[in-house]
């Protein structure tokens, strides 16, 4: 029988503590300030680490830890991202970047239902059962995950958070009717783009908000939104996970998403959790559907509207205790079932499926001699595939990669050399072309920022994560400048603005409408008296109270403004509009 490996008594040695230690499960529906709590919770402690779901909040996070503790004592640490500073004592992670071997007082992971997602949930589970604070453990999320939580760990004491504004559903509108500060959803970038092109026609502009953008890119989005550029945001399922925006709607525009296997219906919870997003803290909010999104059914509304959602029944696991004497031992382990109700072994993810890819290569094989050469290998298949490339020409990638490291030890201890990856970086290093290429760019950009912050894999890491960082920043900017160029129509949003801006008795603008506003369109004052206005009583209230100046300055009535003409163009687009809707 093989003797255990010193991390392997580690991880046994943590599964005890874990086994002592009481968590707190903080459970409830978005803009509940779960996450809120757990950083205070976090700040009021010596040390602590919080695991979140995605770089974009963790950045986020990290940014706010900061101005309250200072920058020498908050790490960042995400797969793509690590800022350490020797003395820190706060800890903001991506959940899969927890370092789980530092002890802190205080520990809390973010968005635990997630423990039952296919693709991700097995690290979420292993952070529930395993990841403990020395002082306190919070464990934050839905509702969904309570039933689970309370048959794996018994003695939790679970706290339930009440939302603070109430969500209510609005149904169908088109894109061109949606309300200001509506953030639209969409589940690729081609629809994301789409829509954004629509609304920058029609209304001005959009930001874009996807989870593959660098914080830095995302950041710079929300900034045009948050200022009030643009009163627009075009997003993907991204905004669900906990980024906090000043969105008053959220609109799906599809109630379907390709989840890495097949097309399907968003579960109930699912919708919940991006429609919630609409109004934060005590401001209430909206939610609704457009463009060819399918309605939803009146009971699937009621049970959003009252976050009633139907509870997991399994979390995603995997074995945390690997064997690495032999590939055929890790492989063995990797596939051991759960001992434990409530667990399911997770399926074959990208890292398994490109450890199976290497070992067929000859080369990957002979290299394979000892135990530390089969965990450097399981390693070098766990950098993901930020690119999204055929399962074939990632592994070709890592099958590089790794024969880089085991080139001047049997132990794994080689190193990339500077030359080649030199040449990888210079292919990067450019900021010409259109969107989908400079998002291209970034995609590959981050596989190296991954590998850049793996500190044994290079003779220099500190010159690479500099370098690979600087080159995110100007792909990340420049981005930011494209996006900005096509979707924002900066003299349309100022001409809308000009028009509605002091509005006194106008039809479409308002009480407040200015008759000098509306008077380049030139037309009789009867022309208001139609049957589509008839319809309604409180237009013909205002009706009665229009009158259209002569657009003659001698006869002594209201003059028209000087940009009478994209004021005209305005105001009889908005009346066609209002006209449609009566």
């Amino acid at each position: 029988m093989s003797t255990p490996s010193p991390q392997h008594t580690s991880g046994q040695t943590r599964d005890r503590l874990a086994e002592r230690r009481r968590i707190t499960a903080v459970l409830g529906p978005t803009n509940t300030g779960k996450t809120h709590l757990a950083i205070e919770r976090m700040m009021g402690h010596e040390t602590g680490m919080i695991g979140l779901p995605l770089r974009l909040l963790a950045r986020e996070v990290y940014d706010r830890v900061v101005k309250v503790k200072g920058a020498r004592n908050v790490a960042l640490i995400t797969g793509e991202e690590k800022i350490l500073p020797p003395s820190a004592r706060y800890f903001i992670c991506t959940v899969e970047a927890m370092p789980l071997e530092r002890e802190v007082d205080f520990l809390a992971v973010d968005e635990i239902q997630l423990a039952a997602d296919r693709e991700r949930g097995h690290t979420f589970t292993d952070r529930l059962l395993r990841a403990r604070g020395h002082s306190e453990t919070m464990m934050l999320g839905s509702e969904t995950a309570r039933g689970l939580i309370q048959k794996l760990l018994p003695d939790t004491y679970f706290i339930n958070r009440p939302r603070f504004s109430e969500l209510s559903w609005t149904g169908s509108k088109k894109i061109t009717r949606l309300p200001r500060r509506s953030a639209v959803v969409a589940f690729s970038a081609d629809q994301v783009y789409a829509i954004t092109e629509v609304i920058r026609r029609q209304r001005g502009g959009a930001a874009v908000v996807m989870g593959a953008l660098s914080p830095r890119t995302r950041n710079a989005q929300v900034a045009l939104y948050q200022s009030g550029e643009v009163d627009f945001l075009v997003a993907t399922d991204a905004i669900g996970m906990g980024l906090n925006m000043d969105v008053d709607h959220v609109a799906f525009a599809s109630t379907q998403k390709f989840d890495g296997r097949q097309h399907r219906p968003l579960q109930v919870s699912e919708l919940a959790q991006i429609a919630g997003r609409a109004g934060r803290y005590m401001n209430d909010g909206t939610f609704g559907i457009t463009g060819d999104a399918t309605a939803l059914p009146d009971e699937v509304v009621s049970r959003i509207e009252n976050h009633q959602f139907e509870p997991e029944r399994l979390f995603q696991w995997r074995n945390p205790h690997l064997e690495f004497s032999s590939v055929a031992a890790l492989m063995k382990s990797l596939e051991a079932a759960p001992a434990r109700p409530g667990l399911a072994r997770a399926q074959v993810g990208d890292d398994l499926e490109a450890l199976t890819r290497m070992v067929r290569d000859p080369d990957v094989n002979a290299c394979l001699r000892s135990a530390s050469a089969v965990r450097r290998l399981w390693e070098v298949a766990q950098v993901p595939d930020f690119r999204k490339t055929l399962a074939s020409e990632h592994a070709g990638l890592l099958t590089r990669l790794f024969l880089f490291l085991m080139t001047s030890s049997a132990e794994g201890t080689g190193r990339i050399p500077d030359d080649w990856l030199d040449r990888q970086m210079r292919s990067l290093d450019r900021t010409d072309g259109d969107i989908d290429i400079l998002a291209a760019r970034l995609a590959h950009i981050r596989t190296w920022t991954y590998v850049a912050n793996r500190a044994d894999w290079l003779h220099n890491p500190a010159h690479w994560q500099e370098r690979t960082r600087a080159i995110e920043d100007r792909l990340s900017d420049a981005l930011h400048e494209r996006l900005t160029q096509r979707f924002i129509d900066r003299r349309l949003k100022a001409n809308m603005s000009d028009t509605c801006r002091g509005l006194s008795s106008c039809p479409i603008h308002g009480p407040r409408a200015s008759r000098a506003a509306c008077s380049a369109m030139r037309q009789p004052r009867h022309w208001l008296a139609k049957s589509q206005v008839a319809r309604n009583a409180s237009s013909r209230r205002r009706m009665r109270t229009f009158r259209f100046p002569s657009t003659d300055a001698s006869s002594g009535r209201d003059t028209p403004s000087p940009n009478s003409g994209a004021v005209a163009a305005s105001c009889r687009h908005a009346w066609n509009s209002w006209q449609a809707r009566s």
